[in-house]
């Protein structure tokens, strides 16, 4: 069974506006999402508070879209400090082919064939899994 599926690499960066940065963002600073990973190739810290901002919309971006959904067009998110002028540009950078089977041990299709996942078990085992 083909379990592949299809994400975008992001690269999230500072980006300055006519409003003063007053918190530790510099213009430029970015990161990178690739696949599951967050990766910061600079030398510079990113503050977690921006971050925790970023981190729920970063799944969203990296998925294919509809043509007319808000998620596919907005692509600057503000700081979450009121008095800083700092924006965070959300770029795709690339399309990834990942596959399901690397990414949770959860089937894709139930034991029926019936396309409902196998549930795990509180210790997080799949009875009849693989």
């Amino acid at each position: 069974m083909d379990d592949r599926f299809t994400l975008y690499d992001l690269k999230v960066e500072v980006v300055a506006t006519e409003k003063p940065m007053v918190c530790s963002h510099k213009e430029g600073d970015f990161f990178l999402v690739e696949g599951e990973n967050l990766v910061f190739p600079q030398t510079h810290s990113f503050s977690m508070y921006a971050l925790s901002a970023l981190l729920p919309l970063l799944p969203a971006k990296q998925r294919p879209l509809q043509e007319n959904d808000w998620m596919l067009s907005d692509s600057l998110i503000a700081c979450p400090d009121p008095n800083c002028g700092a924006r965070f540009k959300i770029t795709r950078t690339r399309k990834r082919i990942l596959k399901h089977k690397d990414c949770t041990i959860v089937p894709v299709k139930g034991p029926k064939g019936d396309g409902a996942a196998k549930e795990p078990s509180e210790d997080g085992t799949i009875k009849g899994g693989r």
